[in-house]
């Protein structure tokens, strides 16, 4: 088992000499970010900031700690690592002159990430009153964070894009196995049954050849197989009651005839269409010896079918799910397609399956006649399995999940909402934002609104929009007919 990692305590410091203080101060005017500060305020930085000695494998911030410093790498290398559900995912590697821990500073929230010792490091600890004293005194300085902060944004954004993308493919892959599992293990079950039915069904038919069957006989049997495939496609709708007396009025014919097992034969008769009075007629023309194994043998075939078809079923399921998931994902297709809104929400309800059984009511209330739209299909699908996913998430698996869609001023708008407990007035402004979320560490990236914004605003030119209450939160996009090339 992995050891837990060593929580550092900030609670001392190196030792500050001359030489020390000579050597950080060089180390410091080396680094970008204070490039242009005068010896005065470097100085002044260097007294009002902490240099503290990180034993290896120690945790220096914690994710979601509150943010009261920033640090500068003098010597060493830390990690900076982020949760995920599959665990924890390395963002970033900083070294000697490098900075992390600014940008919590700057949006005044949570730490993002967590930092960890890679060996044995030491660090300087500016705190929030020192960092703002020296962005507010230098705009030098203001403006080497401002760059380090974008540079780092940008790339940590591009990592929880990717991150977010390979999630919705993680959800689209565990609904389309979830939902490929059942007629899958449906056709095994039944190829296996198969096998050993074919065996008894043609032991049966050579049996039956020693009966000596006569021309008549004969033709009569060919008949009876001919009928076999046709009757198992059909199926035969009986109320439990009705089935039920025909079951054990055709057993008991059955076991005057001599036939074993009959118990088992009179259901598979009875539902591929046989009743007493059809197969009396059908088979008058064989004799008491005949008779009980052309019947044993007929039961077979009819269970054979029945298994052939079962595996039929099954397959055209699994394509049917194959089919869908292509379509979802628009493989082999231009980028920008000619799509029918509610395509897309039915395929993303089918891959979301397996979460809804667990207790989501779907509510359906389509446009009876929406216009095709000009979109980015397989990006706009991406939109409608994050909110559809958020909504189930935040009903817990139970509660009722509406869809709409209707005409809107020369655009198509399709709402999403759900009955769970909303969004709470704080956390509303903010729940577009980039990595933000209310979900517990490790659950969620905070990309997954930002980049669905992203797709509505930036690629089709529509807008999103949520309003939310205790009971009621409904996320309402906009989507022109054409997307406006610029």
């Amino acid at each position: 088992m992995k050891p837990a990692p060593r929580v550092w305590n900030a609670g001392r410091t190196q030792p500050r000499g001359r030489k020390d203080y000579e050597q950080r101060g060089i180390a410091l005017r080396r680094l970008e970010l204070f490039a242009g500060l005068s010896e005065d305020d470097l100085d002044r930085l260097y007294r009002m900031s902490e240099t503290l000695a990180i034993p290896a494998a120690a945790t220096l911030i914690d994710e979601g700690a509150a943010a009261d410093a920033m640090f500068v790498v003098l010597s060493g290398e830390f990690e900076v690592t982020k949760h995920s559900a599959k665990g924890e995912v390395v963002l970033a590697r900083r070294g000697s002159g490098e900075v992390f821990g600014e940008m919590a500073l700057l949006e005044n929230a949570p730490r993002n990430a967590s930092v960890r010792a890679l060996m044995d490091s030491s660090v300087l600890k500016i705190s929030r009153a020192s960092f703002e004293q020296l962005v507010c005194s230098n705009t030098e300085t203001m403006m080497a964070i401002m760059h380090i902060f974008a540079r780092r944004l940008r790339s940590t954004e591009t990592m929880l894009r990717q991150r977010e993308k390979m999630a919705a493919l993680g959800t689209l892959a565990a609904g389309l196995a979830h939902e490929l599992n059942n007629p899958a293990a449906a056709a095994r079950r039944s190829v296996n049954l198969l096998r050993n039915q074919l065996t008894a069904w043609l032991s049966l038919a050579a049996q039956l050849d020693t009966l000596h069957l006569d021309e008549r006989q004969v033709e009569v049997r060919s008949q009876l197989r001919e009928s076999l495939s046709r009757r198992t496609a059909a199926t035969v709708n009986l109320d439990p009651l009705a089935r039920s007396d025909l079951e054990y009025e055709l057993q008991d014919w059955l076991e005057q005839q001599g036939v074993s097992q009959a118990w088992e034969a009179a259901p598979v008769l009875i539902s591929a269409g046989w009743t007493l009075n059809t197969l009396q007629q059908g088979t008058q023309i064989f004799s008491r010896t005949q008779l009980p194994v052309l019947l044993q043998w007929l039961a077979a075939g009819c269970t054979a079918y029945s298994l052939v078809h079962e595996v039929g079923v099954s397959a055209e399921r699994i394509s049917e799910m194959v089919k869908s998931v292509k379509e979802y994902t628009y493989l082999d297709r231009a980028p920008i397609q000619q799509v029918n809104v509610h395509d897309g929400l039915d395929s993303t309800l089918l891959i979301m399956k397996h979460k809804l059984k667990e207790g989501v009511v779907v509510q359906k209330q389509y446009a009876t006649d929406p216009p095709r739209i000009e979109a980015y299909a397989s990006e706009l699908n991406q939109v409608w399995i994050n909110l559809i996913d958020n909504a189930i998430d935040a009903m817990q698996g139970h509660g009722v999940l509406t869809l709409h869609t209707y005409p809107h001023d020369g655009e198509v708008a399709v709402e999403i909402c759900d009955n769970g407990p909303g969004i709470p007035p704080d956390v509303l402004p903010r729940i577009f934002d980039s990595m933000f979320t209310t979900k517990a560490i490790g659950k969620g990236t905070g990309m997954g609104l930002h980049i669905a914004r992203n797709i509505i605003e930036s690629k089709h030119h529509g807008s999103i929009h949520v309003d939310s209450s205790p009971g009621h939160t409904c996320f309402t996009v906009l989507l022109p007919l054409k997307i406006t090339r610029e």
